[in-house]
């Protein structure tokens, strides 16, 4: 066997040196760029006036390259960054406050690989910052942190238009291309795990992906040679997780600068995410453009990074509180798009002094002071009134909208002064024959006036056997309720009655034939002050509100 290898092996040498001989290959001379030179203008510079010494302020930074012999250019510019100049010509944008000097150093490739290498000292100015966008995005302290996630109960959480700048009507700022996505989309389902958590630190903010996949688009996807329209792990998707540091920059796209998206401008803000980071979406850039932002939701543009240039720009929307997906169908909600006054047809109102005999001190009102719908939100203020009482709103869906069973959703940021008794919660149809607590009671959130870090969940009942109120309750911690928003829900069948925080339980009772809560219910949403769980009011309130941003019943 060995002494046929050695022949096999040598009829191959002999047919290779025959090809060889037959054609003439040659790979060219090696030749390693020669006369490398390298030239930075600072935009928007004068000398001879001390303001534009390093710039106006916009951090940009024109470089230009050129030698002898190169067939391309990496610059690497001293900020983390590199990039490719082909044409020996690249923009660049520093984006660290404030005048810093960098070391900028590029790389001239020529032929077979080999590389020439110079540097250069480059001092420029940037003036730019959006500390609104920062505060909203992970928390105004240093240690704040924040989570975001894809707003996956929403329509048009994902589209796509084009990159290019050329496209008439202003399609180049919208989903121009495709817009068709609905909430909780079958084929994207892989993604809604995703977890990005924004912190602050004393250097600034920075990114993370804590939990994965990465979708990859087919339009990107065949790029970079794997299957599209699918999630991937960190195996493909290699700079997926890690902590990076996010740097803010003015737009530059013309999407930003001149386009709008629902007929109002963007924000003029991006933001670039460092080492290859991407908000769950691997589409090869970490650029993106912020086309608006509250503490609710962040809708941004990014555009896909091709050599060939597919021209897809992905418009993408990211919400603070995790979605929930229910697996039962929508029968009724109020998301609060309408400005002004609540929908008569959802709502009406508790009117008058003292509660229901808590010992509260307010006086309920229909007042838009008390009550109104603005910025999307549902806003119920609880105020002192001048004289030593207090002014709030009893909201209620009595005789307009009531359920039995299903579950219930509701998107809520409590108050935060000492003394105020925010609540959700339903009361039994039947209140109005039977009275309470023969009707029923359930407290989805109650908020006690001393504790703001604690939610409660309770269900009262009227008790045949002892001729008495009955009620269960517990509690679960709510650190950030006052300032986020969260999700309180309940989960109600004719077997049990769970309530849950952010999709997470911490209520549970059975349900049975002998109870209340097999018949239908109202919603009721309130601010009381003082009185048995409000407590001392603090001597100094003058007003905190409860914001709703919306209320869904599945069945």
């Amino acid at each position: 066997m060995k002494k046929l290898n050695n022949i096999l092996g040598l009829f191959i040498a002999l047919v290779f040196f025959t090809s060889c001989e037959e054609k003439d290959y040659e790979l060219g001379d090696i030749i390693a760029p020669s006369n490398l030179m390298i030239s930075a203008e600072l935009i928007g510079q004068d000398l001879n006036d001390p303001e534009l010494m390093y710039g106006d302020g916009s951090g940009k930074v024109k470089f230009t390259v050129s030698a002898d012999n190169a067939i391309t250019y990496q610059i690497y510019f001293g900020d983390g960054k590199n990039d490719l100049a082909p044409v020996g010509e690249y923009i660049k944008q520093y984006t660290d406050q404030g005048v810093n000097t960098y070391i900028a150093t590029v790389n001239a490739i020529g032929t077979g690989g080999v590389s020439s290498t110079t540097s250069m000292e480059v001092e420029v100015y940037s003036a730019f910052s959006d500390v609104e966008t920062e505060n909203i995005l992970s928390g105004a302290n240093v240690g704040d942190s924040k989570k975001w996630y894809w707003a996956a109960d929403l329509p048009l959480h994902v589209g796509m238009g084009t990159a290019f700048d050329d496209y008439g009507g202003g399609e180049f700022a919208f989903e121009s291309w495709w817009s068709g996505i609905g909430a909780w989309d079958e084929e994207k389902a892989c993604m809604y795990n995703n977890e990005f958590v924004f912190t602050r630190t004393d250097e600034g903010l920075t990114f993370e992906q804590t939990q994965g996949p990465a979708f990859i688009p087919g339009t990107y996807a065949g790029y970079i040679g794997v299957d599209g329209d699918v999630c991937h792990d960190e195996t493909v998707a290699t700079t997926m997780f890690g902590v990076k540091t996010l740097a803010f920059m003015p737009s530059t796209s013309k999407a930003a600068l001149e386009g709008t998206y629902n007929d109002e401008p963007y924000t003029g803000t991006s933001f670039e995410i460092s080492d290859g980071g991407f908000m769950g979406w691997y589409a090869g850039s970490s650029t993106y453009d912020i086309i608006s932002i509250d503490e609710n939701y962040m809708r941004v543009r990014v555009i896909e990074n091709t050599a060939t240039g597919s021209g897809a720009a992905w418009y993408q929307l990211f919400t603070s509180t995790k979605p929930v997906e229910a697996t039962q169908t929508l029968v009724w909600s109020d998301e609060f798009d309408t400005a002004g006054a609540p929908d008569t047809a959802n709502w009406t109102y508790d009117l008058g002094a003292g509660g229901w005999g808590n010992g509260e001190a307010q006086t309920y009102t229909n007042n838009a002071e008390n009550v109104i719908v603005e910025d999307g939100v549902l806003k119920i203020t609880a105020k002192a009134d001048g004289s030593g009482g207090y002014t709030s709103t009893r909201l209620k869906s009595q005789g307009l909208q009531s359920f039995k069973y299903g579950r219930i959703d509701v998107k809520a940021k409590l108050p935060a002064s000492q003394g105020t008794w925010p609540a959700i919660w339903m009361l039994g149809d039947s209140f109005s024959t039977v009275g309470w607590p023969k009707c029923g009671e359930i407290d989805i959130m109650e908020q006690k006036g001393q504790d703001k870090a604690t939610s409660l969940g309770t269900l009262h009942w009227w008790d045949d056997a002892s001729s008495s109120n009955a009620s269960y309750g517990t509690t679960t911690s709510v650190e950030n309720a006052s300032t986020e928003f969260h999700v309180y829900s309940l989960d109600w069948d004719e077997t049990s009655l769970k309530i849950y925080v952010d999709d997470v339980e911490f209520f549970s009772m059975n349900n049975s034939g002998d109870l209340p809560f097999n018949d239908n219910f109202f919603v009721i949403l309130n601010i009381a002050m003082g009185g048995t769980l409000g407590g001392t009011i603090d001597p100094a309130f003058t007003e905190d509100t409860m914001e709703i941003d919306y209320i869904r019943v599945y069945q």
